[in-house]
């Protein structure tokens, strides 16, 4: 959204800097930046309130060293992850260009089959989560959107 504003204010009004937007370079290490930020700076609050709503793992008592210690950990972290990428990718980028839509489309969509996994985990209390064979024709269903897009994209 950014890029189209000060590509808009580049060119009707000539403001200083706003050039600066348009290079590739700058908007990626911008966005790289934000995206850093992001995490550090919500990933703590993020796990805390996960922990607070009891969001998280239970493990099976198999007699393994260290198991028990992963008991607990919060799970849906992969909404932090997609919002540190979403977010900046939406200010920064040229949403037009293919590429750009097919980054969004393939991080939602694999966001979206990890989240009702972890979901069935959690919430609906089975451990297996997802059966595999719903993730597995997500993840082709998926591949085969992108191999079209780019095979008949120019």
């Amino acid at each position: 959204m950014l890029y189209y504003l000060f590509k808009y204010l580049n060119d009707a009004y000539d403001l200083a800097g706003a050039g600066l937007f348009q290079y590739i370079s700058f908007r990626a290490v911008i966005t790289a930046t934000l995206s850093v930020l992001m995490g550090a700076l919500f990933g703590n609050k993020l796990i805390r309130f996960l922990r607070k709503q009891q969001v998280g793992e239970s493990v099976r008592d198999l007699g393994l060293t260290g198991q028990k210690e992963k008991e607990g950990t919060p799970t849906m972290g992969g909404l932090l992850i997609i919002a540190a990428v979403v977010i900046p990718v939406l200010l920064f980028a040229k949403i037009d260009n293919i590429y750009i839509l097919l980054l969004l489309t393939s991080l939602l969509w694999m966001g979206a089959i990890g989240f009702a996994d972890d979901y069935i985990k959690i919430f609906k209390k089975n451990k297996k989560g997802l059966q595999g064979k719903f993730k597995v024709v997500g993840q082709v269903g998926l591949g085969l959107i992108v191999g079209i897009t780019l095979y008949f994209h120019e």
